[in-house]
């Protein structure tokens, strides 16, 4: 039976969506058909005129990054094309011409920290906890221009070149997150001043340098295209298994 990736749901007003991430037992990680289904899903949320989009996870974490659990029968050039369909999805988030909320729980990692920075509305609910591991573990550059523009561009390179875990307080207090909300809070009634989605697709445009985005899939592709990713991703697992251990 093929393995449940995502809920999607109706809101309960009109022009709402909800998407759960499905992975609990692996703490949501990215997949590459978690990051399809993650892709079509908010494709077709711009088919359908989707006003406001709310990203959840399922268990006990938002998402704590790519999965890495077949890197044995992964290759460079396969993790390559996985890392730049998880900017493109990223790309499609952050350029979305509707509002896009995500509400973090648990571990936030990687590129599960960088979904969540690519929203337009970004929630912690409960004890939330985030990581940017992938520039000082194995050298990839991921989403770090977005994290800048969030938090600065000190705080975002003292983020990622430690790779440290950054509390919900801390981020909180710098802008990663906005806010916190209980767990009965609602956001389904879409903002009744909100742009349309016209008007909203302008707004990003003229605040946005408009080669950004292709700076950011250059980056990327530089950064994971040196020789050797899959070992340097396996060497940062050993650190991280042994560090755990």
């Amino acid at each position: 039976m093929p393995e449940a990736l995502l809920q999607i749901q109706a809101g309960a007003e009109a022009g709402v969506r909800r998407i759960l991430l499905d992975r609990p037992a692996s703490g949501n990680a990215l997949s590459a058909d978690l990051v399809a289904a993650l892709t079509e899903a908010v494709d077709a949320c711009v088919r359908d005129g989707v006003r406001r989009l709310v990203i959840e996870g399922a268990g006990r974490h938002f998402c704590t990054g790519v999965d890495l659990s077949a890197l044995d029968r992964e290759t460079d050039d396969s993790l390559l094309a996985r890392f730049v369909r998880i900017e493109l999805l990223l790309q499609a988030v952050h350029q979305a011409p509707f509002e896009t909320v995500a509400i973090a729980h648990g571990r936030v990692a990687g590129a599960g920290a960088d979904l969540f920075a690519a929203c337009r509305r970004r929630l912690v609910r409960g004890d939330a906890s985030f990581a940017f591991p992938g520039a000082a573990g194995f050298g990839l550059v991921l989403g770090t221009r977005r994290l800048a523009l969030l938090v600065g561009g000190d705080t975002a390179q003292a983020w990622v070149r430690s790779g440290r875990w950054i509390d919900a307080d801390e981020a909180l207090a710098v802008g990663l997150a906005q806010a916190r909300i209980d767990a009965a809070e609602k956001l389904d009634a879409p903002c009744a001043h909100a742009p349309d989605a016209r008007t909203q697709a302008w707004l990003d445009q003229a605040v946005q340098a408009p080669q950004a985005d292709d700076l950011d899939l250059a980056l990327l592709a530089r950064s994971a295209a040196r020789p050797g990713l899959r070992q340097r991703i396996q060497e940062y697992a050993a650190r991280v298994r042994a560090a755990r251990q």
